[in-house]
């Protein structure tokens, strides 16, 4: 104990190289942990996104990108699909439901999509968790009712039975606006943490009505135009989808219709399994995710080698010091312990400012993640991992301090007596 006292005396005695060290320290800790809890929970958000659905069925391209662009909102698709090849899926023997999806328009930066009232029935996430609306309901038959996720009503300040314009294209900032046909607010989705929050749903015959009047992809002008209630009295059956969903009788037929779908010679179509995907992508991103972790491992140890670089620079000033202390009866692994214990107490301070700093920086940053990037890091105590992640730390420090702590164990008496100049 009286080992201890010394050292944070010493420490005391040394406060402003000490602090300094402490930051570093604090400073290298907080991204390790900050690049691990980022890393860890990017993956549980991803693989919490999509559940229950067996296959993902969209125009022929890349799996990553059939899966970005239909569950994650990210990306575009390469194709549309035929609305009678939907039908044949969806009647197929082997498939118990069937949810379309039509994207291409936005509002103020958050993706529209269109779709059927089967997607407030079968869509899961998490782990089989339904859809939930925390006010109002789903859409109904009208073409111009909205459903909008968690996120967007409570970024942008919507509440039931508002009036909100899209825009074409899924640009921040769209040049053409379908104000012509306004949608009404009619639910509002509970929180998910997936990109539902920041979606807004509206009926495919609401996607449809937005470009009855479109040719060649320009909006039509003067007679040409077609109003909101000219709109509600035509066929509004689209006539193509960006891609379709699909829940199975039998998940042992997966594979086989998976086949038959990627040979599907009505037109090209490409079926994933949502799993398969998602692991596609976490190996594309590996690398990157090692590269980041082993960076963040180099600033750490440039932490750690900076307490060593300041405790063997106050080595020839402490010799008196340790003279003294052994003249009054210290031993030589005294002087040695004192040296480790501070090694270890400044990476202990570090290492505890650090996860301070990381908890002010998820309180900071955890609103603007989520609504940017979808991205949610909750409050926690620190996972297995990163215990053992701040253990390794300590360990290395305690290392590190043995080598300062050999050189003042090799030093003599005599030659802490005698300073040499």
């Amino acid at each position: 104990m009286y080992l201890l006292r010394l050292a944070l005396a010493s420490l005391n005695n040394r406060r402003f190289t000490a602090l300094l060290t402490v930051f570093a320290i604090a400073l290298s800790v907080c991204l390790l942990l900050a690049v691990e809890r980022i890393r860890t929970e990017t993956r549980a958000s991803f693989a919490s996104t999509i559940s229950g659905t067996d296959l993902i069925v969209g125009a022929r391209s890349g799996s990553v990108n059939l899966l970005l662009y239909s569950v994650f909102r990210i990306g575009n698709a390469t194709n549309n699909i035929r609305w009678d090849s939907y039908q044949q899926l969806a009647g197929h023997p082997q498939v118990k439901w069937a949810i379309p999806l039509s994207l291409g328009d936005s509002h103020r930066g958050y993706r529209v999509l269109g779709t059927s009232p089967a997607y407030f029935q079968h869509y899961r996430f998490g782990r089989q968790q339904p859809l939930q609306l925390a006010e109002g309901r789903a859409f109904a038959d009208d073409p111009f009712e909205v459903v909008l996720g968690a996120e967007v009503a409570q970024s942008l300040g919507y509440r039931l039975d508002e009036r909100i314009v899209l825009a074409h294209g899924v640009a921040k900032v769209s040049l053409v606006q379908h104000d012509d046909k306004p949608f009404r607010v009619v639910g509002i989705l509970r929180r998910t943490g997936t990109p539902v929050d920041r979606t807004l749903h509206i009926n495919l015959a609401g996607m449809e009505a937005l470009h009855v009047d479109w040719r060649g992809g320009v909006p039509a002008r003067g007679a040409g135009r077609v109003s909101a209630e000219q709109a509600r009295a035509l066929d509004l059956q689209p006539q193509q989808i960006t891609a379709v969903l699909l829940g199975l009788n039998s998940r042992i037929a997966t594979f086989a219709l998976q086949r038959e779908i990627n040979q599907y010679r009505g037109e090209p179509l490409l079926a994933v399994l949502p799993g398969v995907a998602l692991q596609e992508l976490w190996s594309l991103m590996g690398t990157a995710e090692q590269a980041l972790f082993v960076v963040s491992l180099f600033v750490v140890l440039t932490g750690l080698i900076g307490m060593l670089t300041a405790i063997l620079t106050s080595l020839n000033e402490r010799r008196r010091e340790m003279a003294i202390l052994r003249s009054v009866g210290a031993r030589p692994w005294h002087i040695a312990g004192l040296l480790v214990i501070e090694a270890f107490a400044l990476a202990l301070a570090g290492a505890a400012l650090g996860l301070t700093l990381l908890y002010v920086g998820i309180a900071v940053a955890q609103a603007p993640l989520q609504q940017l990037y979808g991205l949610y890091l909750p409050f926690g105590w620190p996972s297995g991992y990163e215990w053992r992640l701040l253990g390794a730390i300590l360990l290395a420090a305690v290392l590190m301090g043995a080598v300062p702590a050999w050189r003042a164990y090799r030093q003599s008496l005599a030659d802490g007596l005698s300073i040499r100049v």
